[in-house]
């Protein structure tokens, strides 16, 4: 029967878990529920473990092994490839060859030593933690909850009154060999005193628990967070309002704040390398920012080594007022660089004050997180989903803040115990083994008419090649499916969806406002919304030759000019890439509105390439023609009206086409969108104002 849970979700289904015979499976099981539910852990946080017999391979004996989750890997996706296996009794005969904790690291590559199945993920630092306690089924987690009391002054004393010592305490160390040493000495010191520990809680960084079954470690986990919650939400108020109450109020217009500043400020902590933005306005956050300890406990960090990892040393917080008009970005740059450039100091200053002889070159001293009082938090990373996380993850944080200070008061990490941390010679092997970042990593494009046809393959070429991408369309239906096959094909943190009216500047602020709220702000700009009618002079009705102005001509204007306040509001270059067409050379017959205003789209192209080039802001433009697959102004009586001009059917306009090329080929919308991504991917940076034609090579339309 489910148990009753007010703090945290019960998940154990026994209909599921009597399916499941294998106690590795099991284990798997257990993981994955904890991971479900961020109260219990944050993503890719905290490690479980199982202890099994199973036969050793050379001797055909029975022999106990441990299961743990591999490192680098999330609970709630767990998987068995996932999990390092490895022989219990050689891990624990580690302690033999032990030389104390100015040695931790060697252990780690020791552990290989223990391997039992081949397959194995690389064993995560916490692998000696679960070895040496003596349980079966063992959960570390990360819970804000339990964070929040082994994080207070007196946690070790409210966790004694709490739990009535059934939860033991270890104070705050770095995870290691030592630290499994002091885990088991723990539980050994209680035993001694004929307590049988439930748990143990770590100094500023989370709790262990443990269960001889998966079932009932699971329980056991979600009874002490549970009462850990409970502990904490009967102290909120109590003695003092949660942060000290509030002190300002949010804004009314803290998303469009939110949406003008956000590139400027991408701009400043771009400095190394271009990072990607997320921006929440949570409850949670505005409680915490708009409050009178915002001061007091923003410098001084977070606590758990999870968090600090991913969120930095401390926030920066903006001393701007939420009424500052931000639309001004020459005074509001003014404003912020003083507040960047003191803090790439404190942070330096951090470096060279903790720096040990063989620690790491120091890193990107700009902000992960960036605090707005009145308006929300913005954070910066190298991709979207770091970024999110690193907002997550400070979320966390303040949780943890929230409640330490309601039953006691907050204490953070060490500045000497946090960069030991971060410049972790283990952790700095870790980023060296990432893979080599994508062509366009920590870039963001907006390509306009990116439901179908040309503007998608772009999409498509610029996601595979590592870019965030804003789809948009005029047509909702068409952009909701193609943003579904977009999360499908790469993830939910690659794009992002937004009507656009390209005639319509309203239309075009809005998105370009989404745009910027979704990532950070934009870096490609890919003009190919487009429509084409097919007539003769005096067929043309003033409003088709609107129309087609309209969306050639004017939406390319409109939408370059929105974006180009973006581009230099970051202050990092750019691209406008336009997709104009071979009628811009030289036209076929029939279509004078199409035609001509392909040739103002062309020669606007030049004129933009011509005054942007001081801003590193390059304009180039890619010539294609009669790309008929997947296009969607081949559907609007397009296709039928060249057809007539040129005298044959329908059906023979592709071989056609083809034809009349010296190449003799069929132009695709993937051929546009190497085309694009050529002008992009880094190899032409100092190109602006050129033309590319793809058209299989029309010789009328060479330039000249």
């Amino acid at each position: 029967m489910a148990k009753e849970y007010k703090y945290v979700h019960y998940l154990w289904e026994d209909e599921i878990a009597k399916t499941i015979t294998n106690e590795v499976d099991l284990f798997i099981y257990r993981s994955n529920l904890l991971g479900a539910d961020l109260r219990l852990t944050n993503y890719g946080g905290g490690n479980t473990s199982v202890k099994i017999k199973d036969k050793d391979p050379l001797t055909g004996q029975a022999t106990d092994v441990m299961w743990i989750k591999g490192s680098g890997g999330d609970l709630g996706t767990l998987k068995k490839s996932g999990c390092a296996a490895l022989f219990l009794q050689k891990l624990l005969s580690l302690e033999n060859v032990y030389r104390g904790r100015e040695h931790e690291d060697e252990m780690v590559a020791l552990f290989n030593h223990c391997i039992y199945d081949l397959d194995s993920k690389a064993p995560s630092i916490d692998t000696p933690l679960h070895a040496f306690l003596p349980f079966i089924h063992i959960d570390h987690l990360h819970p804000d909850a339990a964070i929040a009391i082994a994080a207070a002054k007196d946690g070790k004393k409210i966790t004694q009154e709490l739990f009535n010592g059934e939860i033991g305490w270890v104070e705050w160390q770095r995870p290691g060999f030592d630290l499994g040493l002091k885990l088991r000495a723990c539980l050994q010191e209680n035993q001694t005193k004929g307590i049988q520990l439930k748990g143990i809680m770590l100094g500023s960084h989370g709790l262990f628990t443990w269960g001889n079954t998966a079932y009932e470690s699971y329980v056991n986990t979600l009874d002490v967070i549970e009462q850990c919650a409970a502990f904490l939400d009967t102290n909120y108020n109590k003695k003092k309002p949660v942060f000290g109450g509030p002190k300002i109020n949010t804004s009314d217009h803290n998303k469009s704040i939110a949406a003008q500043i956000a590139p400027v400020l991408r701009g400043y902590c771009s400095s190394h390398r271009h990072m990607v933005g997320h921006f929440t306005d949570d409850a949670r956050v505005l409680e915490f920012i708009n409050s009178h300890d915002l001061e007091k406990l923003a410098p001084m960090g977070t606590s758990c080594p999870d968090h600090f990892l991913r969120t930095k040393i401390s926030p920066l917080v903006l001393n701007l007022s939420a009424t500052e008009d931000v639309s001004d970005v020459s005074a509001i740059k003014n404003k912020l660089l003083p507040q960047f450039d003191q803090y790439r100091k404190m942070y330096t200053d951090y470096y060279e004050t903790c720096k040990h002889k063989n620690s790491p070159a120091m890193r990107d001293p700009n902000p992960v997180v960036i605090l707005y009082p009145g308006v929300g938090m913005f954070t910066f990373a190298k991709d979207k989903t770091t970024a999110r996380l690193a907002s997550e993850y400070y979320i966390n944080a303040i949780n943890v803040m929230k409640g330490a200070e309601a039953v006691s008061s907050y204490t953070s990490l060490l500045r000497q115990e946090a960069f030991d941390i971060e410049y972790w010679l283990l952790e700095e092997a870790k980023l060296q083994r990432m893979p080599k970042p994508k062509a366009l990593s920590g870039k963001i494009a907006l390509i306009t008419g990116s439901g179908g046809g040309i503007g998608k393959a772009i999409a498509k070429k610029f996601a595979e090649e590592g870019a965030c991408v804003v789809l948009n369309d005029v047509n909702e239906e068409r952009l909701n499916d193609c943003k579904k096959e977009f999360i499908k094909l790469y993830g939910k943190d690659a794009v992002a969806s937004t009507l656009l009216d390209v005639t319509d500047a309203g239309s075009i602020q809005q998105a370009c406002a989404n745009a910027v709220l979704a990532f950070g702000g934009i870096d490609i700009i890919v003009n190919n919304a487009g429509i084409s009618i097919s007539k003769p002079i005096q067929d043309h009705s003033i409003e088709d030759w609107d129309k087609v102005y309209n969306i050639l001509v004017k939406g390319q204007w409109l939408v370059s000019k929105q974006g180009i306040n973006i581009l230099r509001s970051q202050s990092m270059g750019g691209d406008i890439i336009n997709i104009v067409s071979k009628n811009a050379v030289v036209a076929g017959p029939n279509n004078a509105a199409y035609g001509s205003a392909k040739s103002a789209q062309g020669h606007l192209t030049r004129l933009m390439a011509a005054e942007l080039g001081p801003d590193h802001i390059r304009v180039n433009m890619i010539n294609p023609d009669a790309v008929i697959a997947g296009s969607n102004i081949w559907a609007g009586g397009w296709a039928e009206g060249r057809a007539k001009a040129y005298g044959i059917p329908i059906e023979e306009l592709p071989a056609y086409y083809a034809k009349r090329t010296l190449l003799n080929e069929i132009i695709l919308p993937d051929d546009i969108a190497n085309a694009a991504f050529a002008l992009v991917g880094g190899l032409l940076n100092k190109s602006t104002g050129n033309a590319i034609n793809v058209d299989g090579g029309i010789a009328m339309g060479f330039y000249r």
